[in-house]
């Protein structure tokens, strides 16, 4: 069994370290129009990577004609302009970012402009552009497009209705589930023992598990699917972390109990005249404080370790005109190597610790305080 383990281990990891062959050029002469090998550009490309985007790049070259070649696949645009839906696929961006493609709809012209979608002024027809580059005769739409992140959501959603389906299937069989469900059945039983119990109590736990299993492998997914060459990064979205705390927030205000309100907002055995003051402190803390630390934990963590990792693997760019081609990328592999055996650790690591606060602001919040 750890033989297995190890060798899925290292096939991930390979995996993993293939997705940064993109920086590498295809001589070490010159530097090329769009390719990635100057710190300036290394950074420019962790930001892209870092970012939600419209459609997915695997990676980018540049023939020997000097043409810049990008291998992915679009994803659908949807859009609510002035004149009503729009709907498309990216690829009529032409993986341009710069606000020079226009999108003709007829009655709408749209542009992309860093990622994001702009409807051109009535009667225009190119992007007119200040000093800070910021478009002047172009407004943002309303954007429900199937972004890479939304993308990646949906993939992990459906992974895990495909993983517990098999789970459920299994206790139908007997006690001991086969298949994927020996995977998950010892991580439904951690997050139970080890997070709902201890945190919540026995008595109201059952009530929050189905939020706390879907919190914790939805996390853990998307991190891992991180992990991939295909360079999801949804979990480095800070928008996505904030709706997960918001989640939490509603769970734990919408269940709070009588105990909880009455020590918040008028705390007894304290004077009078203070309880206000106590009271504005621990609405800022519940409703402020508690959520914004979650959002902010997983958000930066996921966002370092991938700037991190990327950045180390640039380093087979950076130090070939010192260590030669070959020296250079076994220094990035095996420094890549090692942060990315850190970053599976992560990965599990971050979607433990909020669930595990989740939980901890939920027992909080539905605890029945004892009255002497």
């Amino acid at each position: 069994m750890i033989a297995k383990k190890s060798i899925k281990i290292f096939t991930i990891l390979a995996v993993v370290f293939s997705s940064f062959t993109s920086y590498a050029t295809s001589d070490g002469s010159t530097e090329k129009e769009g390719q990635v090998n100057s710190p300036e550009s290394i950074n420019a490309y962790i930001k892209h990577h870092l970012a939600d985007s419209h459609d997915f790049a695997l990676y980018s070259y540049t023939n020997d004609a000097g043409e810049r070649k990008h291998v992915g696949f679009p994803l659908p645009v949807m859009v609510w302009t002035s004149k009503g839906l729009k709907t498309f696929m990216s690829s009529e961006f032409h993986h341009n970012d710069d606000g020079h493609v226009i999108v003709d709809k007829g009655d709408v012209k749209l542009t992309k402009i860093h990622s994001k979608i702009y409807e051109l002024n009535e009667g225009e027809t190119h992007v007119a552009f200040d000093d800070q580059h910021h478009a002047t005769n172009a407004h943002k739409v309303l954007d429900f497009s199937i972004t890479k992140s939304v993308f990646g959501m949906l993939l992990a959603g459906l992974l895990m209705l495909l993983g517990f389906s098999s789970l459920a299937r299994g206790y139908k069989k007997g006690a001991i589930p086969t298949g994927i469900g020996r995977v998950l059945e010892p991580l439904v039983l951690y997050v139970r023992d080890e997070i709902a119990r201890p945190n919540i109590g026995e008595k109201k736990y059952k009530k929050f598990m189905p939020y706390l299993l879907t919190v914790f492998f939805f996390i853990w997914i998307l991190n891992l699917l991180g992990l991939t060459p295909l360079g999801f990064n949804v979990t480095g979205q800070i928008a996505v972390t904030a709706c997960l705390a918001i989640f939490t927030l509603i769970i734990y205000i919408t269940n709070g109990s009588k105990d909880f309100w009455q020590h918040t907002l008028w705390m007894p055995g304290v004077p009078v005249l203070i309880r206000p003051v106590l009271a504005i402190l621990e609405l800022a803390g519940f409703i402020l404080i508690k959520p914004f630390s979650l959002l902010v934990r997983l958000f930066a963590n996921i966002t370092a370790g991938h700037s991190v990792v990327m950045g180390i693997a640039a380093l087979m760019i950076l130090l070939k005109a010192k260590f030669g081609t070959v020296g250079a990328t076994g220094i990035s592999f095996l420094l890549t190597l090692f942060l990315s055996v850190i970053e599976v650790l992560v990965a599990f690591l971050q979607a433990f610790i909020f669930t595990m606060l989740s939980a901890l602001f939920i027992g909080m919040a539905v605890e029945e305080h004892e009255h002497h």
